[in-house]
Formats: C-alpha cells, structure tokens, sequence
C-alpha cells in the first residue's frame, strides 16, 4: 500500500478566499492574469488569508462555464494580460481600446502579439518558447493540433470533421500539421504566454505566503483535445459520439438531477493503459496549484450513468469505477500528492472509505448543515481536522441571498445555532466557519462584500447568466481587511 502524505494547505489551521480569475477587477471584458492579481493577493495578505482558491481556468466556450472546457490543461486565452504584452513590446498599445468587451478583438490582439514576437523577438525569448513547447509536449502537441484542425473545419466539433482526421488517421494527421503549421505556432505561442503569466502569478503569491488552491473536475468536454486524441478511453460508438453521459441524480439542486453529458471514462481501458490520462492530467495541475480539489471525488468509486439519448438524469444508474486503483497508482507515481475531494451530495460509505484510505481531505458546507439533524455531518462540531469548510461554494447563493430565502422557522433555527443576534448576516455564518475545527476555511469573495443573491456566481442546473460576477474594489470596505485580520487570528488561522 502506497502511504498518503499530508502536506501543504492542510498541514495546519488556515484561511482562504474563493475568487475566480475572471472575477477581478479592471476595464477589459473579464478579469486576467494582470496586475489585479498582484493587487488581490496583497488584499489576502493584509487580511489574514494565505490561501487562494479559484476555478479552473481552461479555454471555455459560449457559455463561460470553466467546468467544460476544450482541454483540460490548457489556459484561456482570454485570462491573458494585454498590459504586459505591451510592455514587452509586442503589441502597440495606440492599436486597441483597452476596454476590449469582445473575445474576438481579445483574440485579433493575441494574433497581433505573435506577429511581433515572430518577427523581433530575440535569442533568449525564443529559447524559452522552444522550451515550454518541448516541456509540455505530452499534452500541447494534441491540443495545438486539434485547436488547428478544428478552426480550419469551420469550428465544427471532431466528430463530424472527414473521417481520416476524426479516427487520428496518421497520415491526415501528418497533412494537417503540415499545413497548418503556423497557426499550431501560433496556438503554442498562446499558450506560451498564459502559463508564463500565470507562473509570475503564481510566484508573486507564494513569495508573499499565499498558496493557490485549484479545482479539477473528474470528467472531460466532449468537444476537447482530449476527447479526440484519447478516444479509446471513453465510452464512444463507432462516430465518436458518446454512448452514455455523466451527471449526477435529482438532489438538492434538482429535482430531475442534473444531466452534465460529458463522456465517461471506459475504466477498463484507462486501467489497462497504467492510468496515464490521468497521470498526464495531474501533471500539469500539480504544477499550476499547491493544492488541487477533485470536482465529484465520488465519480471515482461509483458514477451517474445516463444513457445518451435521454433528457434528463432521472433514468440513470450508480457503475462502480477503480478508484482504489487509481489513487495507489497516482500516489506512487507523484509521492506527495494535495488533494481535496468534493465529496458533497450522495455519499455512500464506500465513498468515504475511498477518501479516509488515501486521507483526502473532505469538503462541509455549513449552509447545508441546518436540517435540524443533530446528526448532520455538515454542522460545525462534526467536522475533522483535515477538511475544508465553506459557508458556501460558487454552485451556493450568497449567504444573504440563502439567508433570505429560508423560511421563517429555518432561518429561526439559524439565528439560534449561530447565536449571536447582534450581528446582520452574512458575519454570524463566516466567523462559524472560521471558527470551526477544520484545518482549512474558505470563504467566498461575495460574501465578505455582503453582497446578495444577485451576485452568485453560478445556478446549477441553468445554462444562462452564470459565471460572470466581478468585484470593483469599491465595494471593498477600508476596515475590511483589518477586521478579517483580527477575526483569522482570533480562530488560529493566522500563518
């Protein structure tokens, strides 16, 4: 048996703040890898927290989701920085309106960019490219490849491009990157720039105490770089179209559950191949996060299995997967691994006990731990040491927007369980959280700008509206930071 190794953000008490990327400040159409994140993790530092957790940042689609992604390693371009692409010298910064509200004219300036750099960069700069692309080769050289491909077939998904290129046909393969070769370049280049942002991003907050927490959903778009170039490990018919669909059964969200339709894992194949997908797939979150949660940890001991065809999840049914096997090999490969399993809605014993054997830490959320069940394990005294706590996730409302709409004889019990009548919501339930036994506490950026239902972040279940909240600084109170600095180190979580 492979030993687990505790380390990290759970070795001791801690804070951290919930904030996604696109969710920082400033003029262009969404928050990036810019200044803003050099501006946040100061406003962390000066408040007590040191740990920062946000969403994954892979290229989205029409729908922003970061949950559904075209890869599940590379970073969105719209997260890039145009400020430091001027400064390098690479863009002429008289050439576009930095209120840049459009993906397309992100995108016409990122092409600019590579233009100049194709064309002045110097020895060294050119070295460091040639370096990433050559590093990160296991998983850029399908994704640049399948980017290409499939701009040049009018954007259509892989499974209706000509059959030679949709099977991985060698020769097809070897006439596309041929011809497409400089926009394969290009789409490196791309890629080049996000993770050399994102790695001074990630410098700057650990050289000032602050440890980036990552989330990393278990399933995978089926439009993806991935999909594509790994067809043999899903449950894909002969057209590439999936034969059954992830989701999850009707819960607390839904009452028809929630049909998700990525593609599952053919486990039997994924197994006998030594697990490398998956290897592959921490490798690269290992190194972007000090910490990584696992969306639907339980999916790795069993998982909701949807026929294709249907609607809805409600005609589903629980496979079981080789999560056992999974995790020895992924812990003998890596050694150390920080992990974090969600492991919220229905959760079996065999799920638990899949967690417990590689000590994963847990998630509890204290806004469903008020059912009037002493027994709840969502209440504070319930939780153990090595466990995140939230008062609630980006799929929750604001605690003012849940707060609201309770019923008068909840929100009741609430006011007693929290005891503290003085105080106006949302504080009573973040001091709680703060206050509780888990090593790890994380509370969402909206909720420390006492903001209400209107500015969560996402609605499960909908597909319209969701994922674009950003806060002005503003909105941030001058005492804030003090007053959360005494609270942390009030509850020892103070690093």
């Amino acid at each position: 048996m492979i030993e687990p190794v505790s380390t990290g953000c759970m070795s001791r008490r801690r804070a951290g703040v919930m904030l996604h990327i696109t969710s920082l400040p400033g003029i262009g159409m969404n928050g990036d890898l810019g200044v803003e994140t050099r501006h946040f993790v100061d406003f962390l530092v000066d408040s007590g927290f040191s740990v920062w957790q946000t969403l994954p940042v892979g290229p989205t689609r029409s729908d922003n989701s970061p949950y559904s992604t075209s890869s599940v390693h590379a970073g969105n371009p719209l997260l890039i920085n145009l400020d430091d692409l001027v400064q390098r010298n690479w863009v002429d910064p008289s050439s576009f309106d930095p209120k840049v509200q459009s993906k397309q004219e992100k995108l016409q300036i990122l092409r600019a960019a590579w233009e100049s750099y194709r064309d002045g960069s110097g020895d060294q700069e050119r070295f460091q490219l040639e370096a990433f692309v050559q590093e990160q080769g296991y998983w850029l050289d399908n994704y640049s490849l399948f980017r290409a491909i499939r701009k040049d077939q009018d954007c259509n998904p892989w499974w209706e491009w000509p059959e030679p290129l949709r099977k991985l046909k060698s020769e097809a393969l070897a006439e596309a990157s041929f011809r497409l070769a400089s926009e394969i370049e290009y789409i490196r280049f791309e890629q080049f720039i996000f993770f050399k942002q994102w790695y001074e991003m990630k410098s700057y907050a650990n050289q000032r105490g602050v440890e980036l927490f990552g989330d990393m959903p278990i399933f995978v778009a089926h439009d993806s770089a991935e999909v594509w170039a790994n067809q043999q490990d899903f449950c894909l018919d002969s057209s590439g179209a999936p034969t059954v669909v992830a989701g999850v059964p009707p819960d607390y969200f839904s009452e028809t559950g929630q049909r998700w339709g990525n593609p599952l894992y053919d486990w039997e194949q994924v197994q006998a191949d030594g697990f490398s997908f998956w290897i592959n797939r921490l490798k690269t979150q290992l190194a972007m996060y000090d910490l990584v949660r696992i969306d639907h940890f339980r999916g790795f001991e069993s998982y909701w299995e949807i026929p294709a065809e249907d609607e809805t999840a409600m005609n589903g049914r629980w496979v079981s997967a080789p999560g056992h096997n999974l995790f020895q090999c992924l812990f003998g490969e890596y050694k150390k691994l920080s992990l974090v399993a969600e492991d919220l809605g229905i959760i079996t014993p065999e799920v638990e006990e899949l967690r417990d054997q590689f000590e994963l830490p847990g998630m509890k959320v204290l806004q469903f731990a008020f059912s009037g069940d002493p027994k709840n394990p969502h209440l504070p005294f319930k939780y153990p040491l090595n466990s995140v706590v939230y008062a609630g996730t980006h799929d929750n409302n604001t605690i003012i927007g849940w707060y609201e709409s309770l019923e008068q004889t909840t929100r009741a019990y609430v006011d007693e369980f929290l005891g503290d009548s003085r105080l106006d919501m949302p504080w009573p339930m973040l001091w709680k959280v703060l206050s509780s036994t888990s090593n790890l506490a994380i509370l969402q950026m909206q909720d420390l700008l006492e903001l209400d239902g209107g500015h969560r972040m996402n609605v499960p279940g909908t597909t319209e509206g969701n994922w674009g909240w950003r806060f002005k600084w503003d909105q941030v109170d001058h005492e804030l930071a003090s007053r959360l600095r005494h609270r942390i180190a009030m509850y020892g979580r103070m690093v």
